[in-house]
């Protein structure tokens, strides 16, 4: 690697948003599709509960440019982009606004799909927690902001096209290679503490969002069969 190019994103972060892309993908998919897909549809879930606490977690213990310190958009660093005065390596403030966004909705998509149910065979891991009614209003509003979700990513993906075609800037290239282009200080920080920290804290999460602390339901009732 030449002089002129240097560490932008850590490992566990190129990790993590491909893995995020292809789990998000397959949630939208199986969703759509439901029937035996269904089961598989919670299970992504639960994975996507992962990701998200695991970037949480590394949002703060990472390496520099994936921590949201440094790419917080504050209402100055907007300004200052939307002035070409912004000076940075990484997320630019509209990109941190849009990285945020994404992570603060699937956020609530999961959190609203662990009591959802589909008044078939269907119940997310904590329904009973929050009983039937509650259920039906949240998986409205699961449907809801799937649509919204959707509606995100075509804009992501639409600014990613805008900064390759107008921009002259690839944005997907340092997220595969680790590496960018250009002058500037290469990542440092996160190391094997804080990633292992990172994925107890969202084992432990996983294991919570699944239920499987919860006592098991009641035995049905045994029903008599009458003598005759």
């Amino acid at each position: 690697m030449d002089n002129k190019a240097f560490r932008l994103w850590d490992l566990p972060t190129r990790i993590f948003h491909w893995s995020l892309v292809l789990a998000v993908a397959s949630a939208l998919v199986s969703g759509q599709l439901g029937g035996n897909l269904i089961d598989w549809h919670g299970r992504i879930g639960l994975l996507v509960v992962g990701l998200i606490v695991f970037r949480l977690v590394w949002g703060v213990l990472g390496s520099t440019y994936a921590r949201f310190g440094q790419f917080l958009p504050t209402p100055a660093r907007i300004k200052a982009y939307l002035a070409n005065q912004w000076q940075g390596e990484g997320h630019n403030p509209l990109g941190a606004l849009s990285v945020l966004g994404l992570l603060g909705l699937l956020t609530a998509q999961v959190l609203t799909g662990l009591v959802a149910n589909d008044d078939i065979a269907f119940t997310g891991p904590l329904f009973d927690l929050v009983g039937k009614a509650v259920s039906n209003r949240l998986t409205g509003l699961h449907h809801l902001l799937s649509d919204l979700l959707i509606g995100l990513i075509v804009l992501h993906l639409a600014a990613i096209v805008f900064y390759v075609r107008i921009k002259k800037q690839n944005l997907v290239k340092p997220m595969i290679t680790g590496w960018q282009e250009g002058e500037g200080k290469s990542a440092s920080g996160g190391g094997w503490l804080a990633l292992i920290l990172a994925l107890a804290l969202a084992g432990l999460v996983v294991y919570g969002a699944s239920g499987a602390w919860l006592p098991p339901p009641p035995p049905a009732a045994a029903v008599e069969t009458p003598n005759w």
